[in-house]
């Protein structure tokens, strides 16, 4: 079973890639920390495909006008989770192993 939802978490990653020259999307960003919720909650470990997740994140933002989107995203999606931890979230890229430059927080300035 486990071997099933890691292969639908690869195939909707893929499928939300986004390509060269277009906007990210906030669907994308959620999708890919999706798995990441346990963890940002304490409810749960770390997970491999919450780092695949945080990859793909810094996979579809190579310029500082992508990560100032997903930022955003990201910015407004925590704060519709009151329940995240912080110091999970700020932690979570280098946990990970992944040098994101997108802060994962509710409190973020995105402009800079």
């Amino acid at each position: 079973m486990k071997s099933i939802v890691m292969l639908v978490l690869a195939v909707a990653m893929v499928y939300f890639m986004v390509k060269p020259g277009e906007a990210v999307q906030c669907g994308q960003v959620a999708a890919s920390l999706a798995p990441c919720m346990p963890y940002l909650e304490a409810k749960g470990d770390l997970s491999t495909a919450c780092c695949d997740g945080v990859r793909n994140i810094k996979a579809i933002t190579p310029t500082t006008t992508d990560r100032q989107e997903a930022c955003e995203c990201v910015k407004s999606a925590a704060a519709k989770h009151p329940e995240i931890k912080q110091d999970a979230a700020s932690s979570l890229p280098g946990k990970c192993g992944v040098p994101l430059n997108i802060p994962i927080s509710k409190y973020t300035n995105c402009a800079k």
